[in-house]
């Protein structure tokens, strides 16, 4: 299948500092895609890979799991890692949950977390319906372009296909498990208002993790995809100085270039 226009993947080789960017589920790079380029703009090596079964028709996502798609971020992480000396994972809603597994599992590998309205837990009656539903129901409504701004939109599916959402809930369990083993620096940007994921989640993963460098940010004016929302320049400015704090190189003059 074709890759949706907007929804490829992205890839800027910059200075020795790296950034891997980690989009949502049943979304895809084009919610991130802004934020990447602000941070390549900077000199920064950015990596947005295209989750599998993302960016082209919900049914391919059907055949996909939590396995495929962290599988996808892990392979980015290592790929950065041989060519930066530094690398800091961001993510949004369940990417923010592959970034924090990342974390658990990579250690001093993974220099800092920047996590927007990160997702911990598949919400609502339908969560428990899953496991038995999704034998005989393929899809229910999506879930993308959860946006408060006008004319902003998510290239994501129209459908959530449900055994993908089993997955995906078996993953957030998985990954709540493991919050006690992150201890990086982590800022974690939330919106009060938003239709995808409680603030509840972020509560959650903030009162888990082991982290003790730890920001929390409100994104009042934006809903679920404030990368695409009236906050995002916040979101990609709070993350530029956020790398800058911990990795010195950043923003001094013709230190990020090469590497």
């Amino acid at each position: 299948m074709p890759v949706l226009p907007g929804a490829e993947p992205f890839r800027h080789e910059g200075g020795e500092v790296g950034v891997l960017l980690c989009h949502g589920f049943t979304g895809s790079p084009q919610s991130m895609r802004p934020w990447a380029d602000h941070l390549a703009e900077r000199g920064l090596t950015v990596s947005l890979p295209l989750l599998p079964g993302h960016g082209t028709r919900w049914q391919d996502m059907q055949l996909t799991g939590w396995q495929d798609w962290y599988a996808e971020v892990d392979r980015a992480l290592r790929e950065l890692r041989e060519r930066c000396t530094q690398v800091f994972v961001f993510g949004l809603s369940m990417g923010g949950a592959l970034a924090l597994r990342l974390a658990a599992k990579h250690g001093d590998a993974v220099s800092g977390l920047v996590l927007v309205n990160p997702g911990n837990k598949v919400h609502g009656a339908a969560a428990h319906a899953l496991p038995v539903a999704r034998h005989f129901v393929r899809s229910t409504k999506g879930i993308a372009s959860d946006i408060a701004k006008e004319g902003s939109t998510e290239v994501g599916y129209d459908r959530v296909p449900l055994h993908a959402a089993h997955s995906l809930r078996n993953f957030f369990k998985l990954v709540d498990g493991e919050l006690p083993q992150v201890t990086q620096p982590l800022v974690v940007l939330h919106s009060p208002q938003d239709h995808v994921v409680p603030p509840v989640d972020s509560a959650r993963i903030l009162s888990r993790v082991s982290s003790t460098d730890v920001e929390e940010i409100l994104l009042e004016q934006s809903y679920h995809v404030a990368t695409l929302d009236h906050d995002a320049e916040r979101i990609f400015e709070e993350s530029y100085s956020f790398i800058g704090r911990l990795a010195p190189s950043v923003g001094k003059k013709g230190s990020t270039t090469g590497g």
